[in-house]
């Protein structure tokens, strides 16, 4: 069995009347959880790219560090079901620092997202330790945050909290709004005060059954997303979970929302929809193909609007006379100083 929690604010967005409320349904547990007995409670094998604990690394670039169990609504969907246990627990100093000596021993790691559970469930106080410990690995470029407090409990959002994250750039959040109903004023208020601290945001939905897999929602969604400056990144699809079956949808109809985006709403709404390869193998992107057939210098396409156009396909001997010398990294670092990314 799963925990359940879900905060006070939260819970107030549900529509009592509705069985179907895309909120009810996110948070509060139903009978077929208990009989989805055979889908594996770790498909991506995240316990086999462990290197140390705490951390998970898939790619050579990138690790994510889990710095707590702990959510304000545990997710009915949650890919990490496993972790929750039965009571809250953040993870330990020596985890901490055992996952920055891992890093400092591995300086191709450039990217490190801090998630949880909820990152943003750590106190003020630990939040900026723990971001402080990154700053001083001079090989990491960037911080991600994984946090759903901005839909879930608004109100941890606070200047405080803000002034904290903004110490600690170059530093992104991503978020998950599934549904339109979910971006109320708070939402947005929490949002904005993260982006006046300099936070670029992100949104990482998941494709959930009888929540928004309807084009009609996610266009909603995106749009909205976007009003209230978060960038739709991402529309995952539903994990193979135990205890989810049932929000799973078909991998087409992901891809069919997608297409229909397009053209639809400017491209800045329209998010990546992916799925997250079992084995721990990372995230391969799906995209409708535009291309109908090809000839030696042309290419036949079809429009969002199903119209099908020529366009002339230069020549590959011409594409390799024409094409620019593509500096190696030593070379790069000639051109761009740390001075040129810092200003």
């Amino acid at each position: 069995t799963y925990r359940w929690a879900v905060s006070p604010y939260y819970a107030s967005l549900i529509d009592t009347e509705d069985p179907c409320c895309p909120i009810r349904m996110q948070s509060v547990p139903i009978g077929e959880e208990l009989f989805d007995e055979d889908s594996p409670i770790d498909p991506m094998d995240e316990m086999l790219t462990s290197p140390v604990s705490c951390v998970i690394q898939r790619y050579p670039d990138r690790l994510i560090i889990n710095v707590t169990n702990q959510c304000a609504v545990f997710c009915r969907h949650c890919q990490r079901r496993r972790l929750i246990g039965q009571r809250d627990a953040q993870t330990s100093d020596k985890q901490i620092m055992d996952a920055m000596d891992y890093i400092r021993e591995n300086p191709s790691i450039r990217d490190v997202l801090v998630t949880g559970g909820d990152a943003l469930l750590l106190d003020d106080d630990r939040l900026d330790w723990i971001l402080g410990q990154l700053d001083e690995i001079k090989t990491v470029e960037i911080k991600r945050l994984g946090t759903r407090t901005p839909v879930t409990l608004p109100c941890r959002i606070t200047p405080e909290l803000c002034e904290v994250l903004s110490r600690h750039g170059p530093l992104y959040l991503n978020t998950q709004f599934n549904h339109p109903r979910e971006i109320t004023r708070e939402a947005a208020m929490a949002c904005d005060r993260l982006s006046k601290a300099g936070i670029p945001l992100g949104n990482q939905s998941v494709l959930l059954a009888g929540v928004n897999d309807y084009y009609v929602i996610q266009r909603k969604l995106c749009q909205t997303l976007l009003r209230i400056k978060v960038k739709p990144y991402y529309l995952f699809h539903c994990k193979n979970v135990r205890g989810i079956s049932h929000f799973r949808t078909s991998v087409e109809l992901g891809m069919e929302i997608v297409e229909r985006l397009r053209g639809h709403t400017s491209g800045l709404a329209v998010p990546n929809f992916v799925i997250n390869s079992p084995g721990g193998l990372g995230k391969v992107a799906l995209t409708p193909n535009y291309i109908m057939s090809r000839g030696e210098d042309f290419i036949i396409l079809r429009t969002w609007e199903m119209k099908t156009t020529r366009y002339e396909n230069p020549k590959k001997a011409r594409e390799e006379r024409s094409r620019p010398c593509i500096p190696s990294d030593e070379k790069f670092e000639e051109f761009v100083t740390e001075d040129d990314l810092t200003t």
